[in-house]
């Protein structure tokens, strides 16, 4: 699945989402202990990228960007979605990332945040009912995240391994 002259590439940064038609592709880089969600309506080739950081947005006082956080980017991305007209029945998931990036160190120390993170995702989908059908979570190497809408799969580039889509 390499990228076609129709596509269109559409970078998705760090603690942000986008949200793209066929013939888009969502692509996000540096995916450590950070988690990509994409969410895709089959019926109307409709898809959306989150790449999350953290889990839990209640530990922090002050929330200016709230795709950084699991609990509060989901909700924000599926209500964009809706807006273009996704239904949540059609819904569906793919996680991308989480990984233990110092694998050295002490869990203690580290807080887990790459399972947190993917943790925290699978419960939100789960909240709102939309499957999750494949993931390429953990271990201790970053990803970059593809996903294209035309037919929702993911391409995943990991250093050091041949490309593999789920």
């Amino acid at each position: 699945m390499e990228p076609a002259r129709d596509r269109i590439e559409i970078q998705v940064g760090i603690a942000d989402y986008k949200i793209a038609r066929e013939p888009g592709q969502l692509i996000t880089l540096g995916l450590g202990s950070c988690v990509g969600v994409s969410l895709y309506d089959p019926a109307l080739k409709l898809g959306g990228l989150l790449h999350l950081m953290l889990p839990d947005s209640t530990q922090f006082s002050n929330v200016t960007r709230p795709a950084k956080f699991a609990d509060l980017g989901i909700p924000l991305i599926i209500g964009e979605m809706k807006k273009q007209g996704a239904r949540l029945s059609r819904l569906q998931s793919k996680l991308v990332g989480g990984a233990q990036m110092f694998s050295g160190l002490d869990s203690k120390m580290t807080l887990n945040i790459g399972r947190r993170n993917s943790e925290m995702a699978r419960q939100m989908l789960q909240q709102y009912g939309i499957p999750i059908l494949a993931e390429e979570v953990g271990g201790n190497r970053g990803r970059t995240m593809i996903f294209d809408t035309s037919d929702g799969r993911v391409l995943i580039r990991m250093l050091g391994s041949k490309l593999k889509v789920i």
